[in-house]
């Protein structure tokens, strides 16, 4: 069966109870064996077949008891209040994976994972974020509230930098890492606090590779730069996949 052709660029910010890094980017367990997150996205431009997208927000909680591949996990898709009846049904099919391959995003797989899927709900969602400062704020009134910030390194004092690159991701191809805190009190209640070191990824996702390569400042003579600029600036694929098209990057 043909997928409706869909297509998101913007930037997401994901905050989860695990240590730097996250151990899911390295197909490790969880630090504290269990996972619990959410996260958010500001879609700078997009479509859902003939739905515009553009300047719309919307927002996912989770809850494992354990790695997310064992499943049995509880989530709750927010969506933009500005949205109309026909914008909200297609963030929440975007937010759940629909009109994708199997586990072609990571959508597909989180919402696979959860055997509790509570009601959608609208709500205003605020989203301040800066990529290179690896800032970020969200509030989303009676519902969450998560703000994003540099590694700061207990040797020094100083904000410290990291990257992760991952060739076949399919959440991101590089993502910005950072600390965060993060309350929801909504149907998947969060408290993700600073002392326990939470990871977070900042990081933008686009149709067109090209347009944030020079976002990511890589040096010219990178080799990440160079594998980015050897894929195909576009396909059908990345279109109804959004970013997770970077799975196929040339060796």
């Amino acid at each position: 069966m043909a997928h409706i052709d869909w297509r998101l660029e913007g930037v997401e910010f994901s905050n989860c109870n695990c240590n730097y890094g996250c151990p899911c980017q390295f197909e490790d367990l969880p630090t504290h064996g269990k996972c619990k997150g959410f996260g958010v996205v500001r879609v700078d431009k997009g479509h859902f077949g003939d739905v515009r997208l553009d300047g719309l927000h919307m927002a996912m909680t989770f809850d494992w008891p354990g790695p997310i591949f064992k499943g049995n996990g509880a989530m709750q898709i927010i969506v933009d209040e500005r949205a109309d009846a026909r914008q909200r049904d297609a963030l929440e099919r975007i937010s759940k994976g629909e009109e994708t391959d199997e586990a072609a995003t990571h959508w597909w797989v989180f919402h696979a994972m959860c055997s509790t899927v509570h009601p959608t709900i609208a709500k205003p969602i605020q989203f301040d974020v800066d990529i290179d400062a690896r800032t970020a704020k969200v509030l989303i009134p009676d519902i969450l509230e998560a703000s994003g910030r540099p590694i700061i390194s207990p040797a020094t004092g100083q904000p410290h930098r990291v990257r992760i690159d991952i060739p076949d991701g399919i959440e991101f191809l590089m993502a910005e890492i950072g600390s965060a805190s993060t309350k929801a009190r909504g149907a998947v209640p969060l408290d993700l606090n600073e002392p326990q070191h939470l990871d977070a990824f900042l990081h933008p996702f686009r149709g067109i590779l090209a347009d944030f390569i020079d976002h990511l400042k890589l040096p010219d003579d990178s080799p990440a730069r160079a594998r980015l600029r050897r894929y195909p600036q576009s396909s059908p694929r990345f279109d109804r996949r959004s970013q997770s098209a970077s799975r196929r990057l040339p060796a």
